[in-house]
């Protein structure tokens, strides 16, 4: 017997709760950075290694973008490249985090290199970009539903940031607050995408399986920089406290 397809209201509800029990703001790091517990040497290690992940994520949307048929849907999906990107002169998020990495007392072009990131960063975020370019339309769309969640954490950041570290700033927290205003457009025209496409039971668990590895992804991040910078036991190759600093 076929299975039949959820509601719209039950398939949202299905993908709400994944972010309720696996989003990354429940990891230990997270706790630990919000409430002011990291060190500037695990702070800097979260900035290096979430660059990475950072500087994939135009890369992640072109590769979805070079598959999409449909030039509307091409038009509304380059806002995300246009975003992270930027212009020439005033840049995106790209440049907006390199200023936190400037801030946290990081030389940018050191960041922007990428040496230091840590070879589970590297696989999580590599695996992303490769299931987004590989997978069904509506699975590589779905797995950028993470956004959903997102708008808290980042105001969970910016109010535990600006109170317990001297870094930060409104400029230095820039990346954060401007997502704010750009994630609800995105996942707003992303989730009623997917509700509406996803027209069998196969698409939406299809759908469900995506979020769920982005949000595998997302936590494979943060243990890797527990592992490496909280227990102590970065691999060989990692950045290591002191390198790549700004010399002012």
């Amino acid at each position: 017997m076929t299975l039949q397809p959820a509601s719209r209201e039950i398939f949202h509800a299905r993908l709400r709760q994944i972010g309720a029990t696996r989003y990354h703001d429940k990891h230990p790091f997270h706790h630990r950075l919000h409430k002011g517990d990291c060190t500037l040497d695990q702070v800097q290690a979260w900035v290096i290694n979430r660059w990475y992940y950072q500087a994939s994520i135009p890369m992640k949307d072109a590769a979805f973008m070079s598959r999409c048929t449909d030039p509307q849907l091409r038009r509304i999906w380059r806002s995300r490249i246009a975003d992270h990107d930027g212009d020439l002169e005033a840049g995106g998020g790209i440049r907006r985090w390199l200023k936190l990495a400037q801030g946290v007392g990081l030389d940018p072009d050191y960041v922007a290199s990428g040496q230091g990131v840590m070879p589970a960063t590297r696989f999580a975020v590599d695996a992303y970009v490769r299931f987004v370019r590989d997978a069904p339309l509506i699975a590589a769309m779905a797995s950028s539903l993470t956004e959903m969640f997102a708008p808290a954490i980042h105001e969970q950041r910016i109010r535990g940031l600006l109170e317990h570290y001297a870094f930060a700033t409104d400029e230095t927290l820039a990346y954060f607050s401007q997502r704010l205003s750009e994630a609800p457009k995105d996942v707003t025209f992303t989730l009623d995408w997917v509700l509406v496409h996803a027209t069998t039971a196969a698409d939406q668990d299809a759908a469900a399986a995506a979020l769920t590895f982005k949000t595998d992804v997302l936590w494979a991040l943060l243990d890797a920089l527990w592992h490496g910078y909280v227990t102590g036991d970065a691999p060989p190759g990692a950045w290591q406290p002191g390198q790549g600093q700004l010399i002012r």
